[in-house]
């Protein structure tokens, strides 16, 4: 692979690839595109009864992109990670650039979960999260849907369907359909930045009301 840069790595992702590691020690990374692709339906997030409970009454504060460094290393901040420090580099560079973005999860001044990807078009793709307390991650990815929708985002590719995604509403896809819906989010634009953070409970009303 040529050194990777983030004019490189945005093309990448522009043509249904994205780049990982074997581990955060090896330096060789590699491109990988799925037969079988996970995505979140945008109008498709489940909020379960006790999910629901869980955001009305959280005491989470959600922000976006004021601790983006921090959400990568703390999606790396475990014992079997891809994110290597050429990849953490690379994924802040493109922070700076405008194409890289991270929703926080915060209790009180401390940054308890997460979430970041890439935006191109109107597609975001969805690289790693983390969760120091019960239902951060589950409640960054309801908001980061939320925030997604009202920015005009059409696609949120999740990269592989996991069980806990899964229970969530993501669903997998063919690579053929992905690509597809790939080549019809490039065509417009959409803003990550567009809709200021609202808190779960907003969220969670919006998303209750809509369903």
């Amino acid at each position: 692979m040529p050194d990777l840069t983030p004019e490189l790595l945005l093309h990448g992702y522009s043509i249904g690839i994205f780049p990982m590691a074997e581990h955060r020690d090896d330096p060789e990374i590699f491109w990988v595109d799925p037969r079988r692709r996970g995505v979140f339906p945008l109008d498709g997030f489940h909020i379960s009864r006790s999910l629901s409970r869980a955001m009305r009454r959280t005491r989470f504060t959600i922000t976006t992109n004021t601790a983006f460094n921090d959400v990568v290393a703390g999606c790396a901040d475990r014992a079997d990670t891809w994110i290597n420090a050429e990849i953490f580099s690379l994924y802040a560079q493109l922070h700076t650039l405008g194409h890289a973005h991270a929703l926080e999860v915060w209790e009180d001044d401390m940054l308890v979960g997460g979430v970041y990807g890439v935006t191109l078009g109107r597609a975001f793709f969805g690289e790693s999260m983390f969760s120091r307390r019960d239902n951060a991650s589950k409640i960054a990815l309801a908001c980061l849907v939320d925030l997604l929708n009202r920015g005009g985002f059409t696609l949120f590719d999740t990269q592989f369907l996991t069980p806990h995604l899964a229970s969530l509403g993501a669903q997998e896809i063919t690579r053929a359909t992905y690509h597809a819906r790939l080549e019809m989010a490039l065509m417009k634009t959409a803003d990550f930045t567009a809709p200021a953070a609202a808190s779960a409970q907003d969220v969670v009303q919006r998303m209750t009301q809509m369903s």
